[in-house]
């Protein structure tokens, strides 16, 4: 194949998968967004946004996981797994946007500091909302740094080594959006169906994560010792 019509190929292939993961991520918003029970559309777009990208972070998260333990090839990156992580950074960021707007109402900083009609000793807010708010804020910062790195140019730039040991910050992102979930799931009281599906899906990459160490491990252990 000529390498103008390969890039051409390439480029198509990537378009409809931007496709497809767009009216997936539309379909399920969607779908979250007139199944919740509240009248409030701001903090129904919250949730919906928040939930597809959480789902999509993971989907990003097991995909290597998944190669190992099928013994395939597990590349640095791939677009699929890159295309996936984009969107879940696209629906991260959106739910920032709109969560800002759910309790204060547009006076974000209100979500890190202490108002002034209240006594404190420090402005911080070092409460269960605080903690929730600052882990928000931690795990958006990687997102917008993975969301940069998501792309050829940068990989070119940086090196292998050097990119995935940026691109590793994925998993302290993880954490950081698992704080920041259930310190919302006690303070709102959600319902159970969404406390349920937070946890399978966290439950899923963890395991997953695991079981993926252990199979590199254990393949790693049992492969021959060059002379």
């Amino acid at each position: 194949m000529r390498p103008g019509v390969r890039k051409r190929s390439y480029w198509q292939r990537r378009m409809w998968q931007h496709l497809v993961l767009a009216l997936v991520s539309g379909a399920l918003t969607t779908v979250i967004f007139y199944a919740l029970p509240s009248r409030d559309p701001i903090f129904r777009l919250s949730m919906a946004s928040a939930y597809v990208g959480l789902a999509l972070l993971c989907m990003s998260l097991v995909i290597g996981p998944w190669h190992v333990l099928r013994h395939r090839p597990n590349p640095v990156s791939t677009d699929l797994r890159r295309d996936i992580g984009i969107w879940a950074g696209l629906l991260g960021l959106a739910h920032v946007i709109v969560g800002l707007q759910v309790h204060m109402r547009g006076k974000f900083w209100l979500y890190f500091l202490s108002s002034p009609d209240q006594p404190h000793v420090i402005p911080l807010r070092y409460n269960a909302f605080g903690i929730a708010n600052y882990t928000g804020l931690g795990s958006t910062l990687i997102l917008l740094l993975l969301l940069g790195l998501s792309n050829d140019r940068s990989l070119r730039a940086l090196g292998t080594r050097r990119w995935k040991a940026l691109q590793r910050w994925n998993y302290a992102g993880f954490a950081l959006v698992v704080v920041h979930g259930v310190a919302y799931q006690l303070i709102e009281k959600r319902q159970l169906l969404f406390v349920g599906l937070f946890s399978v899906l966290g439950l899923l990459v963890v395991l997953l994560q695991l079981a993926g160490f252990r199979a590199m491990w254990t393949r790693t252990r049992r492969a021959p010792v060059a002379d």
